[in-house]
């Protein structure tokens, strides 16, 4: 039963913004303390700092030894472009997209590289394309969680380990909360603002033995700007994968990163940061699978997210509205819970369905969840009344 009487406990922590996302639990700026402000990132305390985050990110997420590691320029997004544009052109590609970042990956493509053997497979917000349909001779591109539709690839099974094209991931809303099946992956890409709760403008690039040997024996018909570029004289650049960045990274971030990192080994390591995605999920599942006017947009529960996940207003009277009418009930319920101060920067997408989008990774407790959830129903049952009281 709904009502417009305001619940009387609010959650501890109303971050549930998809990113940036909540700090760890306990976080405080005094973690940052050791951070070397005012030194060189090329300094040896610099440089030791970069590697260890390199070492950690390793260790967390248990990589094999043969797969570098590096960090790079402008979040996820600047990773991600980095491999299209040196790796991509050697054979045909296969472009998945589903949501607003797989999109912007078929944009880089065709628009922007214009490569003319590019076959894109898309499917519509809430489901994902066929992915018996791929072609592992080309070279793969795909989104491992979709952000902003909360559908992910229930696992790597569809990946022939025998493929001949590269497959590259955008893994930034995945990773540290989903199994990734390193053997079936040859770029992986992230950023430290998701699942973490880092700070956002840098990326990660995690590359295979297969990768690698492209960059060495491959290059792109196209200019390659200074900050993509990984590879001299044909070569790999193995400083870049040591900790000297290509260009200069916030040591206050990293330091915040490799709090992170030092939280999620305390916190169980990978296992126990998806485990405590996972029982987040359980709680808005449990709570949508009893609550007739909300739902999920991912129709598969296989493909659920336990990272992003995106809702919908299932019930009749607002579906019966107009298009522009019940984006305008989901930003209502979203602006109401702000103004409330129980839960911030929760509306949906702006490219993706009307709705609501509640970030449930490691970082969440599942206790404000919780509590947030009487809130949603308040916030539902006055954005209901409003309309009545419109008619």
């Amino acid at each position: 039963m709904t009502t417009t009487t305001q619940p009387a406990v609010k959650p501890a922590n109303p971050n549930f913004s998809s990113g940036p996302c909540a700090k760890r639990p306990g976080w405080t700026l005094e973690a940052l303390s050791d951070a070397p402000l005012g030194r060189s990132h090329r300094a040896k305390v610099g440089k030791a700092k970069l590697k260890l985050a390199i070492d950690l990110t390793r260790e967390v997420l248990d990589i094999p030894a043969d797969y570098r590691i590096a960090i790079v320029p402008a979040s996820d997004t600047g990773a991600v472009e980095m491999a299209l544009w040196s790796l991509l052109g050697a054979r045909p590609v296969d472009l998945l997209a589903w949501e607003s970042f797989g999109e912007g990956w078929v944009t880089d493509v065709v628009k922007q590289l214009k490569l003319k053997d590019a076959r894109v497979l898309k499917a519509g917000y809430g489901e994902l394309p066929d992915l018996a349909q791929i072609n592992f001779d080309h070279d793969v591109v795909f989104t491992w969680n979709g952000t902003t539709s909360g559908v992910r690839v229930p696992n790597a099974d569809f990946i022939p380990t025998d493929r001949q094209g590269l497959t590259i991931c955008d893994a930034t809303s995945a990773v540290f909360a989903q199994d990734l099946d390193w053997s079936k992956l040859d770029v992986v890409t992230y950023s430290w603002q998701k699942v973490l709760g880092g700070e956002g403008a840098h990326g990660m690039l995690i590359l295979s033995p297969r990768a690698v040997e492209r960059l060495e024996s491959y290059v792109p018909a196209w200019p390659l700007p200074k900050i993509f570029r990984l590879t001299k004289g044909g070569k790999l650049i193995e400083g870049t994968f040591e900790g000297e960045t290509i260009n200069t990274p916030s040591m206050l971030c990293v330091e915040d990163y490799i709090d992170a990192l030092n939280w999620a080994k305390q916190a169980g390591g990978l296992k126990g940061l998806q485990a405590r995605s996972d029982a987040n999920f359980k709680v808005l599942a449990d709570y949508v699978a009893k609550t007739p006017w909300i739902d999920f947009l991912a129709t598969v529960p296989e493909t659920r997210s336990n990272t992003s996940v995106c809702l919908v207003v299932a019930d009749a009277e607002v579906r019966a509205l107009a298009p522009d009418a019940q984006a305008a009930f989901a930003k209502a319920l979203a602006a109401s819970l702000e103004k409330a101060g129980v839960a911030y920067d929760i509306g949906a997408y702006r490219d993706a369905p009307a709705g609501l989008r509640i970030w449930a990774g490691a970082t969440v407790e599942a206790s404000d969840l919780e509590a947030l959830l009487p809130w949603l129903d308040w916030a539902f049952a006055s954005a209901k009344a409003g309309l009545k009281q419109a008619a």
